[in-house]
């Protein structure tokens, strides 16, 4: 019996038949290993629509149905197609905020920030763009795509016509939402003329771009309700992609609700007759179960999730969802992000490096004694891929649990992603062949009696106590401690130290455990090392915390039994002394790598390898990667 049978139930969409209720939708380049995921229907990434003015990452972006682009297109299709899954393609028209050479059409006139020249489209360019959208829609039938994806939303040209926050013509195609719904309603006629009328639409639309005077979703629900009999289901997500401060509504972070496009999926649902779909944020195989048997939604897409586990369906269906690798939401997949510099992914780390990581773990050609000394997830993941190549394994952790330091993360409110990451990986242990030896301190002489023929150090970090007088009272902890004993702080807390865990700490006890949080941080901003959507995301949570102060650019010079005395250089030029009251101090200024422990284990084997927090405090996504690819090498 099926554990999901609503999840892997089929679903007709016009006349096609689909084998589950699983989207995985147009991210990242290798949808293959969707598709042999077990999805039912695999967007293959998108097509522009009007070659030179519609992409969004360059204006020499070829045209996938160019003479010299088909092989490769029809390529697209079969490697789909050999998973099972149907193959869609995403139809894209970036409109203003599209890279082109010379001009970019959108629905008004107005110069960008980049200093691009937008050109409001009459209907001579109008209709040109609908022939564009025409041939595109025909050409994807011709090769041999099941069915389109329109993207309507998060802020791309269909979505500009529809929004009053870029529309703001006072023609046929502005004003009223009847106008504004005129062009994309023709978008939608022209495609159905193009595909005919059995060949299925999908389309994607924002019900909230969350941005002030945007469109409302009772105006995108009326349009949906206008088009519904032009498109065969429809699937609602949220944001937009050019504006930082939506985007993070579009993608969102572990500070987000999880599903947060679900009320809004519900209420179309109630409206039209085709089946609905939603995208974000849907976590688990339960969660999906639960919408479609509920009835909130007809399908569940997924993005990051298959970013994180190509093979999550699969897993889903054989019953085992706790190897399932959990997106954790950290948003690193997202090249914006970083701005590419750090695009990769938390817990699968062959994403975005697929052309030297293998799909598989291939098995070693000579099985050798590995030793792995630290259970945190560095440790986990070396010993399950030296396991897996075939190695015998042997993991020494000091503590009880396995974990390390995410054995405290995962208490956070916030971090609801690590406690399932870390189960997880404990699960993948526990299925393994490892050796797990909890409870025993590894010193180089109980290392070196076990004869390993290749030794893995991933003995972590501890966090750091500044040299300041009066750190070590009774009333002050660190940041671990402060997590363990959060029912025994008191009302006024000063936290020393403005990091990611500084942060996400000061907003808990600030906002879920209504406490009076001061965060005292020495540079000019909080979580400086985390990435900028991130960044976004966390002041949009500060904001609301009406009972969290921050202070920036602030030292703490001391602590006494009643205050503690800092000097700040906030909104003046030289320094102001000022004491805060407390009823407990919480420390949370860095780690720092066990560098030393880590390297009195050199000398036992000559393979031997440093991996993790102990070479330096670094982001899960690296300790997972060294784990990996380190093992994989030996």
């Amino acid at each position: 019996m099926l554990m999901y049978k609503h999840l892997f139930s089929p679903i007709r969409i016009n006349r096609l038949t689909i084998k589950n209720r699983i989207v995985a939708a147009p991210t990242g380049d290798y949808f293959d290993e969707k598709a042999r995921g077990g999805a039912g229907i695999v967007v293959a990434g998108h097509a522009i629509v009007e070659p030179g003015v519609s992409s969004f990452s360059s204006a020499d972006e070829p045209y996938i149905f160019s003479k010299y682009k088909y092989e490769d297109t029809r390529r697209k299709v079969l490697q789909i197609h050999q998973g099972g899954a149907k193959a869609s393609i995403e139809l894209f028209h970036g409109g203003q905020d599209a890279r082109v050479v010379d001009f970019a059409k959108g629905p008004c006139t107005l110069k960008r920030k980049d200093g691009t020249q937008v050109v409001g489209m009459n209907e001579e360019m109008m209709e040109e763009t609908l022939n564009w959208y025409y041939k595109t829609a025909k050409e994807a039938k011709e090769i041999g795509f099941d069915m389109l994806f329109m993207h309507f939303g998060h802020g791309w040209l269909p979505a500009q016509f529809l929004s009053p926050l870029f529309n703001h013509r006072t023609d046929d195609y502005g004003g009223s939402l009847e106008n504004r719904m005129r062009f994309p309603k023709m978008i939608l006629e022209r495609v159905r003329d193009a595909v005919g009328p059995f060949f299925p639409i999908d389309m994607r639309i924002s019900a909230s771009e969350w941005v002030p005077d945007s469109i409302e979703f009772n105006d995108v629900l009326q349009f949906i309700e206008k088009v519904a009999p032009l498109i065969d289901t429809v699937q609602i997500s949220a944001g937009m992609d050019m504006n930082r401060q939506a985007n993070v509504h579009t993608v969102t972070t572990n500070l987000e609700e999880y599903m947060p496009n679900v009320k809004w999926a519900k209420e179309v649902k109630k409206h039209i007759d085709i089946p609905v779909s939603v995208v974000g944020a849907v976590p688990t195989p339960d969660a999906a179960e639960r919408l479609i048997a509920e009835g909130s939604v007809d399908m569940v897409s997924f993005g990051r999730a298959f970013i994180a586990d190509p093979d999550w369906p699969k897993k889903a269906m054989l019953g085992h969802p706790e190897d399932i690798s959990p997106c954790v939401r950290c948003v690193y997949c997202y090249h914006i992000a970083t701005n590419h510099k750090n695009v990769g992914c938390t817990v699968n780390p062959r994403y975005n490096h697929e052309k030297f990581i293998p799909e598989v773990v291939p098995r070693a050609n000579t099985k050798k004694k590995v030793v792995v000394i630290g259970g945190g997830p560095a440790g986990m993941r070396a010993a399950v891929t030296a396991s897996t190549a075939g190695h015998q394994v042997i993991l020494f952790e000091k503590s009880n649990q396995l974990g390390g330091k995410m054995c405290f993360i995962e208490k956070e409110h916030y971090k609801d992603e690590i406690k399932r990451l870390l189960i997880h990986m404990k699960a993948q242990v526990d299925k393994s062949n490892v050796d797990v030896r909890l409870g025993v301190t590894a010193t180089p002489r109980k290392i070196k009696a076990e004869k390993p023929d290749s030794i893995i150090i991933a003995v972590g970090s501890y966090e750091a106590i500044p040299p300041i007088s009066g750190i070590k009272g009774p009333k002050v902890m660190t940041g671990t401690q402060a997590l363990v004993n959060e029912d025994k702080l008191g009302e006024n807390i000063v936290l020393l130290g403005g990091g990611t865990v500084g942060t996400e700490l000061g907003l808990e006890l600030s906002t879920i455990n209504k406490k009076n949080v001061t965060i005292v941080e020495m540079g000019s901003e909080l979580a400086p090392q985390a990435n900028e959507l991130y960044k976004i995301a966390m002041k949009q949570k500060l904001v609301k915390a009406t009972t969290l102060a921050i202070m920036l650019e602030t030292t703490c010079v001391g602590i006494t039994k009643e205050a503690v005395k800092v000097n700040t250089k906030e909104n003046t030029k030289e320094n102001t002394e000022k004491e805060l009251q407390y009823d407990n101090v919480i420390v949370s200024t860095g780690m720092r790598p066990e560098q030393e422990l880590a390297e009195s284990f050199f000398g036992i084997a000559a393979d031997t390898n440093m991996i993790g927090d102990c070479v330096q405090p670094r982001l899960i996504m690296d300790a997972i990667f060294e784990g990996h690819t380190v093992a994989m090498s030996i």
